[in-house]
């Protein structure tokens, strides 16, 4: 498997190297191969709600919006608080436990922090 960074442009997975310089044959973008790993460093994900505050590890978030459960009848109700939010990276951002339903993992758009 490849060590080389993602095009910092498209996201394509397929870049290459050709002399010092990296390319993406999707979008063509070209970029300096030294320069690759401290953007990589220096951009760290920020992960905000749906008001756009910045959400951390241990806090407590309210859900704004009725969430149905794929493969249940239960929902989680508009008010719900969720105490103790893991960030993790992926589709859904925040992993957590809800009273009376579990561990789960919502989106960051569905909560408010409190």
């Amino acid at each position: 498997m490849s060590t080389l960074p993602a095009c910092p442009k498209c996201h394509s997975a397929y870049t290459y190297q050709d002399g010092d310089q990296l390319s993406c044959p999707e979008c063509g973008h070209e970029w300096s191969a030294q320069a690759a790993p401290a953007a990589a460093a220096d951009e760290a994900r920020v992960i905000k709600d749906a008001v756009g505050n910045v959400l951390q590890d241990g806090d407590t978030v309210t859900v704004i919006k009725d969430l149905k459960i794929k493969g249940s009848s239960l929902v989680v109700k508009v008010g719900t608080k969720v105490k103790n939010i893991r960030l993790t990276d992926g589709d859904h951002d925040i992993d957590c436990k809800i009273d009376g339903i579990g561990a789960m993992g919502l989106k960051s758009e569905f909560v408010k922090k409190a």
